[in-house]
């Protein structure tokens, strides 16, 4: 079934903004270090850089948990309650409460939300975090070395047993703050372990390794499929210029990554502008057969200007 919800206006989008100015340096003063989303000064590298030190200080066993539909589940009466404990002028109260409450749409039926927050509202994330830290709290409490970036989290641990009890206490926690764990998306494993990684913001944590995960990979590959059709019609300058955007911007956050990955990647696009050149010369088949990586070799592509990810991988390893 589909629900749609109210977009803020940009009124709505400026007044927000200007609520979340001055509740954040508020709350900021209480959330804990473990928390890196949607924060002032802190950000996805920041949590990937923490999570990379526990293991390597041992903490390999890991609580993936998922929250299944966490910003349309938050309960409204639950998250006043605790904006309240901090904040108590009834303008500002009266403010979130009507955002919370804006309608809900299906075919012709209409009602106010009660739980969930807005759609592309700016306070959204920093309500999500409220929400949240006192589960931030209780895991820092029972001593657990967590990392979240706003509903997405990992515990890790040391032993097995440790993590088991973790995952128990997240249960009990969720489902007594009216919230839900994905039952096929939550699961204990020792990263060491081919087949028990887990992954994060991206990345897939396996086997002592960091690797980019399948779907950032696929984003990524169909990306560069829509800008390299073979019918684009486009020059090859202005096709490279365009993929090397895309390029560069996703390993910029993707070159912690092992290090197969980037050659593939590679390839991969060199064959899709093989591809394209082909068609230009209007020479049918498949470019393995018509030995196009003779025809245009790595280096021609490398003199076009493409940016070649295994080399910029190198290179940022030698500067590093």
């Amino acid at each position: 079934m589909l629900y749609a919800r109210a977009v803020p206006t940009v009124k709505d989008r400026i007044v927000q903004t200007a609520v979340k100015f001055v509740l954040e340096p508020i709350f900021e003063a209480t959330f804990r270090s473990m928390s890196y989303g949607f924060r002032p000064g802190r950000g996805c590298r920041d949590a990937l850089r923490e999570v990379d030190q526990l293991i390597k200080e041992g903490y390999t066993f890991v609580v993936d948990a998922d929250l299944e539909s966490y910003f349309d589940t938050i309960p409204h009466e639950r998250l006043m309650q605790r904006v309240e404990e901090r904040i108590s002028d009834g303008r500002v109260l009266g403010l979130l409460r009507s955002w919370l409450g804006q309608e809900i749409m299906r075919g012709m039926e209409r009602w106010e939300a009660t739980e969930g927050t807005p759609q592309g509202a700016v306070i959204s994330p920093l309500l999500s975090n409220i929400y949240l830290h006192p589960l931030d709290e209780l895991m820092a409490a029972c001593g657990y070395r967590m990392v979240r970036y706003a509903d997405d989290f990992v515990v890790l641990c040391k032993s097995r047993e440790e993590a088991e009890a973790a995952l128990v206490r997240i249960r009990a926690w969720v489902k007594d703050n009216g919230l839900r764990l994905h039952p096929d998306k939550t699961h204990i494993g020792n990263c060491r372990n081919r087949g028990e990684g887990f992954e994060f913001l991206g990345y897939r944590f396996e086997a002592g390794g960091r690797y980019v995960r399948k779907k950032s990979l696929d984003r990524l590959k169909d990306s560069i499929r829509a800008k390299t059709r073979r019918t684009c019609g486009q020059s090859l300058a202005r096709i490279i210029e365009s993929l090397n955007r895309t390029l560069r911007g996703w390993f910029n956050y993707f070159k912690q990554a092992h290090p197969n990955t980037f050659p593939a990647v590679d390839q991969f696009t060199r064959r899709r502008l093989r591809a394209i050149l082909r068609k230009q010369e209007k020479r049918p088949g498949f470019g393995k057969a018509l030995n196009d990586h003779l025809r245009w070799p790595n280096a021609f592509f490398a003199e076009a200007g493409l940016l070649a990810l295994k080399t910029a991988h190198q290179n940022a390893k030698h500067s590093r």
